[in-house]
């Protein structure tokens, strides 16, 4: 039988995942299409977060892009393709938003921190998933933009999560202008925690996740889920659900070790319970 004349290549995985000892490294890897969300590409995000939330050997995560963009939102070819859909793409459209916000919710849910580390640009849903996560690192060369007004698409879900992050008043003039702002924009604003210089970014969110990877997984797994419960109710509700939160968290065995090592000026041992 006749061979091909040279075998088929393998394609690379649009995920990549790596260990930097307690913190898994997600890095997005569609450099060539500025790691756009793809259906498979939301789906492989998806699914290694929550194979992440049962894994008790990694205790916080960085999310990380390859190439020039950390990612430049969804896939508007792969959009446009399904126009030609007998109702012209309506179910495909909603079934794509609806898994991107379920991505994006297991990033806020997962019973971890996520710190993203931005190496440049991160428009609508890229910009949404940087909001998305508990914490950012940008290079000074990142910007960030939720430009769909534009193209007349406003950036409707990636609004969710912005105005979650930052005010009012700095959330709109992203959505209605489309303007990219820089790093120390979003910083000022509270988009990002820290700019570092260009090509330090990865390793100085690799950092951020194990310093926090060092405290109790418990505890940051408590506090993590009370953080985005309270921001969501009442001022009088929320301290009444935060002092419950906090006798419950008096409790645990990781509590009482880290208040008896401060008392005795020694260095705690976390059983994460």
């Amino acid at each position: 039988m006749a061979q091909p004349a040279r075998a088929e290549t393998a394609q690379p995985s649009i995920l990549l995942r790596e260990t930097a000892g307690d913190v898994a490294v997600l890095t997005l890897n569609r450099a060539a299409a500025r790691n756009s969300l793809s259906d498979a590409l939301i789906a492989e995000l998806h699914g290694a977060l929550d194979d992440i939330a049962g894994d008790s050997s990694v205790r916080a995560v960085v999310i990380a892009a390859n190439g020039p963009a950390f990612s430049a939102g969804h896939d508007l070819k792969e959009l446009t393709a399904r126009r030609t859909d007998a109702d012209g793409g309506r179910a495909y459209f909603g079934q794509l938003m609806n898994a991107c916000s379920a991505m994006m919710q297991s990033v806020v849910r997962l019973p971890k921190p996520v710190v993203a580390a931005v190496q440049g640009i991160a428009t609508a849903a890229g910009c949404q998933l940087v909001a998305s996560c508990d914490l950012a690192v940008a290079s000074e060369q990142a910007r960030f933009a939720t430009p769909g007004v534009d193209i007349g698409l406003f950036c409707s879900t990636p609004m969710v999560a912005l105005s979650r992050n930052v005010p009012r008043k700095q959330a709109m003039e992203m959505l209605l202008t489309g303007e990219p702002i820089t790093a120390e924009r979003a910083r000022d604003i509270g988009l990002v925690n820290r700019v570092v210089p260009a090509g330090t970014e990865r390793d100085a969110a690799i950092a951020l996740a194990q310093q926090v990877a060092r405290k109790s997984a418990h505890t940051i797994r408590i506090g993590k889920e009370a953080f985005y419960q309270q921001a969501e109710m009442s001022l009088t509700d929320a301290y009444r659900f935060a002092a419950e939160v906090m006798a419950d968290n008096m409790m645990a065995r990781d509590a009482e070790e880290g208040i008896g090592a401060f008392i005795e000026k020694r260095a705690p041992r976390w059983e994460d319970r």
